[in-house]
């Protein structure tokens, strides 16, 4: 499995290895372009030195925002971003002793209970632990289930419809369809198609 999203190798292979970068980039992904979104964990990486939910949970509220401010910029809001993500890690910690993945990952069992051999969660019910995360509203919860089943190896019961319309197949609607700069042309221009149809 190896992510190609936004056309910077390292950015895309920070995506791919860690968990909590891809979640970052989702959170990121408003108001900016796809690929700024996405390399915004990278930029973070190199100013902090860390990609750790419990790190970024902690750090100085302040510090952070100077983080996101530095050129080029992770965000053009980099106040109410750095706040965001740093929620967001605060979020993981709390409920998911820092673990992003544990969110599509952790069956419903308490943390340390997980029996031999049981499977993940499905897709409604992963679905229901990104809505309950802060900075995701039902729209970016389910193109981030999508972007987990079509290219992040999910395989939980039902996430097609859980995330529909981003799951379904062969659609080019959302960064969960960005494979290749084709692909990521297509997603552009079904993006330009919605927002022309006031949509």
């Amino acid at each position: 499995m190896s992510l190609h999203i936004t056309g910077d190798a390292p950015a895309d292979a920070l995506l791919t290895e860690s968990p909590l970068a891809l979640l970052i980039g989702m959170l990121l992904d408003q108001q900016v372009a796809m690929e700024a979104a996405f390399t915004g964990p990278r930029k973070i990486l190199e100013r902090t030195g860390t990609m750790n939910a419990v790190t970024l949970a902690g750090a100085d509220a302040d510090a952070l925002v100077e983080v996101f401010r530095q050129t080029p910029a992770v965000h053009r809001f980099p106040g109410s971003m750095a706040a965001r993500v740093q929620a967001l890690c605060r979020a993981l910690v709390d409920d998911w002793d820092g673990d992003a993945a544990a969110l599509w990952t952790r069956p419903d069992a308490a943390v340390g209970d997980r029996p031999e051999g049981a499977e993940g969660p499905d897709g409604a019910t992963v679905l229901k632990r990104l809505k309950a995360l802060p900075g995701f509203g039902d729209q970016k919860a389910r193109i981030f289930l999508a972007l987990l089943g079509k290219q992040y190896g999910f395989t939980g019961t039902g996430w097609r419809p859980a995330s529909a319309p981003y799951g379904e197949e062969g659609s080019f609607r959302s960064v969960a369809d960005i494979v290749s700069p084709e692909s990521l042309a297509l997603v552009r221009e079904h993006k330009r198609a919605m927002k022309k149809a006031g949509a």
